[in-house]
């Protein structure tokens, strides 16, 4: 199965920006989608954006503009969040679900792909 690494994290002043990066490790030929996620202490995961295997971009409300996600090869993806408050202080998590196109689903590929997460990056915001 693939295994996911995020970097980028680190602690930024409000007001300030960081791009997080996520890369899927190991050979699959399965589609699937990118996932971000967010997680701060004491609360519930939350999800952050996705960006599907054609490109197509979704967001949680909270991000309001402040966040781009970002394709850029097949086996990475990007989060590029300014104007950071603390309220985003949290450890960000990529994640990879399974998305086969119609008339082609892979029952390996749900060992491969699916609900795969990597350990996350820390963001600190203050």
């Amino acid at each position: 199965h693939v295994q996911l690494v995020e970097s980028g994290g680190g602690s930024v002043q409000a007001g300030g920006s960081l791009r997080l990066s996520c890369v899927v490790l190991g050979d699959t030929t399965c589609l699937y989608d990118i996932y971000w996620y967010r997680q701060a202490p004491g609360k519930e995961r939350e999800i952050v954006g996705t960006v599907d295997t054609n490109g197509h971009l979704g967001y949680a409300d909270f991000v309001e503009g402040r966040f781009t996600i970002s394709r850029d090869t097949r086996n990475t993806a990007a989060l590029d969040m300014k104007s950071l408050t603390p309220e985003d202080t949290a450890m960000y998590l990529c994640k990879t679900q399974y998305a086969p196109r119609p008339g082609t689903w892979d029952r390996s590929c749900l060992d491969d792909v699916a609900d795969r997460w990597g350990r996350g990056t820390q963001v600190t915001v203050s």
